[in-house]
């Protein structure tokens, strides 16, 4: 009777543990387009600048920190404000060797809402991988900006 209510309890636990949040990015975590989602998730929703600036290279934290709050950072440097906001990356240009490779492009698609109303836009980052895993280098300027 002990073993069944260790086994049990052993299987309870590992089918609880298979559950995941459903607001974690899916797919694989160490990869430069998972990378660069968080760091706008963590940036836009989670509004924390510290938590972001460790997914950046040293010189895009200091910059990043510059601003003083992730809001001020986001209207200023990355010209995008947004209530709320989803993120998906895209995936067209999408090359596989740039998982394997040191450094990669990333295009993301940004569809939220400010101030009741609907704001599509997309940005460019540029990633570098070190030490296994992948920091934003630059935010790409948008093209189409005045």
């Amino acid at each position: 009777m002990k073993s069944f209510i260790t086994l049990c309890t052993i299987t309870l636990m590992l089918l609880l543990n298979g559950c995941g949040s459903e607001d974690s990015p899916k797919g694989e975590n160490n990869t430069p387009g998972n990378s660069a989602a968080l760091f706008f998730d963590v940036l836009y929703n989670e509004k924390d600048l510290t938590k972001a600036s460790s997914m950046a290279t040293p010189k895009m934290a200091r910059i990043m920190k510059s601003y003083g709050t992730a809001k001020q950072f986001a209207r200023n440097l990355i010209n995008m404000q947004f209530d709320e906001v989803t993120i998906e990356v895209d995936m067209t240009n999408m090359s596989l060797r740039e998982q394997y490779g040191d450094k990669a492009n990333i295009n993301l698609i940004f569809t939220g809402y400010l101030n009741g109303n609907k704001v599509d836009d997309m940005r460019s980052v540029k990633m570098v991988r070190k030490k296994g895993n992948w920091y934003v280098d630059k935010i790409n300027a948008d093209p189409f900006a005045r």
